[in-house]
């Protein structure tokens, strides 16, 4: 109960703060203007992002009892995500864009402050003798960083079409919750659930023809919290089965850019130079409609997740065998 009272406020605030932060967005000129590249034809804001961020974050400071360091610092990341989205939204405003280096050091930096405030990739178990691998900090250290930046920029890549992104991360995130309930893990279950409601209450204003975007701040803020609440969720539970789980739920964005980035290096394009080479206008090309074609990607991401859960089903079954 506490999660859906949790879910249910943070999707209230998304709801009703959005057409304010909207008309806001516009008379401030904070809108993204069509170009040869998209799809909109007229100027749209790109406050979506910044909604959500502080639906979940007023939610989080609601229901989450007893905040301790670690809350604090993940708020302080979060900050950092989003302060650098914003700055990129704002360089797109005027028909520019953010260079890559300032965006990849401030994500580093803030998943740096999430490590150091304990939510790593520490390791996993032998299958074979259920022995904990626990790999050495330095190693702890890296995997975590790629994890985040690698989940933060695939999310991020994957925003092209209304509601693409926001329907993938809210799918995900259901599925982390289920996850995070069925093994009993309260904050990651918690914070899953507060991502869904924002997330939901954006999709309302951000469903085609779009009215409102996330923005780079939305898109890199969904990725950052979807990874953080794996690293707390399904990762503590170091089975090796259990690393899969979070890997298929965003498989769709995975699998997707890991095909766009091996392309773009056989190409000699700029890895963060923005084309049309994601999956969603391949599908568009082959003469899909954007609801057509969200549909199409919303059903993949959903049976990848069903498989996701269907593994730690699996995996808890193997777990009770070998306690026997």
């Amino acid at each position: 109960m506490v999660n859906l009272l949790a879910a249910g406020v943070s999707f209230a605030i998304s709801f009703f703060l959005m057409p304010v932060m909207m008309r806001y967005a516009k008379k401030i000129g904070f809108t993204d203007k069509p170009n040869h590249r998209k799809l909109h034809m007229s100027p749209t804001p790109l406050i979506g992002g910044v909604v959500m961020f502080i639906s979940f974050f007023i939610s989080f400071f609601i229901f989450n009892k007893g905040l301790d360091y670690q809350d604090f610092a993940v708020f302080a990341a979060s900050v950092l995500i989003m302060a650098i989205g914003i700055l990129d939204d704002y360089y797109k405003t005027k028909g520019n864009d953010l260079s890559a280096l300032p965006k990849i050091l401030v994500q580093v930096a803030a998943a740096t402050i999430v490590f150091f405030a304990g939510y790593a990739f520490h390791g996993f178990s032998n299958p074979f003798s259920s022995k904990i691998i626990t790999f050495p900090n330095w190693l702890q250290y890296i995997f975590t960083i790629l994890w985040i930046f690698g989940v933060t920029t695939v999310v991020n890549f994957s925003d092209g079409l209304d509601g693409l992104a926001g329907g993938i991360s809210a799918i995900c995130a259901s599925a982390l919750f289920i996850v995070a309930i069925t093994t009993g893990q309260g904050s990651p279950a918690l914070m899953a659930a507060m991502l869904i409601g924002s997330i939901l209450g954006f999709l309302k204003y951000n469903s085609h023809p779009a009215k409102v975007f996330m923005g780079d701040s939305g898109a890199t803020f969904l990725g950052f919290f979807l990874a953080v609440i794996s690293l707390e969720g399904v990762f503590k539970q170091a089975t090796l089965i259990s690393l899969f789980i979070p890997v298929l739920a965003l498989g769709v964005p995975i699998f997707d850019n890991i095909y766009v980035v091996l392309r773009r290096f056989k190409e000699k394009k700029p890895v963060y130079k923005a084309d049309r080479m994601q999956i969603h206008y391949r599908l568009m090309h082959s003469g899909l409609s954007v609801k057509q074609v969200n549909a199409f990607i919303y059903l993949i991401s959903t049976c990848l997740c069903l498989v996701s859960i269907i593994l730690l089903i699996i995996n808890s079954g193997i777990m009770v065998s070998a306690q026997s």
